[in-house]
């Protein structure tokens, strides 16, 4: 997994985060409801150690959860999910036709000792260009064999679909300038990765992006947004930050999420079984 490096000490606050469960299931499975209030009852409340007993518990004998756009797809519902660790909320749509395909959480240790929680994140693709560039092509394939298809998650990397990666900053004290040294190295690495030595300067145009003006509390939203044409568009709390045409470069930002090396396994996982769901399958 890349490093997330940040050039300051912190001090964690308390965590008392429980192992990662996601939290919607089909509307209507019993159980799966069951699991929803208390995935909802600890978006209200991140610290009780009860709502996540019960969730744990319900997840212990309910086996999988049903991704995202399963629940959404079955049930109408368009209600936001809730990041079950740190009560992060996320909306099921956005963009119009963007839906929410799985959430993760992204961590940092601590000299090597303990995890903080630095944001959540959701990753969504637009509906119809999902089924425009990719359901055509896996239409004979089952959702069985498409989960874990490493020729989807290429294809839908590769391909013009509309997507966003979503982050809400969870830690209190993290600074723009850390944003920024972060990507410098995680993106950094994934543009040498599929583009060589020489993007150097695509780099600098995206992190140059995050200006020291940029205020990050608890709660703040960055939007990664892959728009028709491979251009990134960044956004900062609604404020657009700048956008820039590099398919290399919307391709390294997206292999963070739901490449080889993802910052959240199950996130990663989670997205693959909705996708399969969002193409009918």
């Amino acid at each position: 997994m890349v490093s997330f490096r940040f050039p300051f000490s912190l001090t964690p606050p308390p965590s008392n985060a429980s192992p990662r469960h996601f939290s919607v299931a089909i509307a209507a499975s019993a159980a799966a409801l069951s699991i929803a209030g208390a995935a909802i009852a600890i978006s209200q409340n991140p610290d009780s150690s009860l709502a996540r007993t019960a969730l744990d518990c319900l997840v212990s004998n309910r086996g999988r959860f049903f991704p995202v756009w399963g629940s959404l797809s079955l049930s109408g519902n368009s209600s936001p999910v809730a990041e079950p660790r740190t009560g992060a909320s996320f909306p099921s749509v956005i963009r119009d036709s963007q839906r929410l395909l799985g959430i993760g959480l992204r961590r940092k240790a601590v000299l090597g000792l303990k995890n903080i929680d630095v944001y959540a994140f959701g990753v969504y693709a637009d509906d119809n260009d999902v089924n425009k560039f990719l359901s055509e092509k896996y239409r004979d394939v089952s959702a069985t064999e498409l989960k874990g298809n490493d020729k989807l998650k290429e294809d839908l990397m590769e391909c013009d679909v509309g997507m966003t990666i979503r982050l809400q900053i969870v830690y209190g004290r993290l600074s723009i300038r850390s944003v920024r040294s972060a990507f410098e190295e995680s993106v950094g690495s994934r543009l040498h990765k599929f583009g060589g030595s020489d993007t150097k300067e695509l780099l600098q145009r995206f992190t140059a992006q995050f200006k020291d003006e940029y205020k990050l509390p608890k709660g703040s939203i960055i939007d990664l947004s892959r728009e028709r044409g491979y251009v990134l568009r960044t956004t900062i709390d609604g404020k657009e930050a700048g956008c820039i045409q590099s398919k290399l470069l919307c391709r390294s930002i997206l292999d963070l999420y739901i490449g080889d090396e993802p910052f959240d396994r199950k996130a990663k996982e989670d997205v693959e079984v909705s996708l399969a769901s969002l193409m009918g399958k």
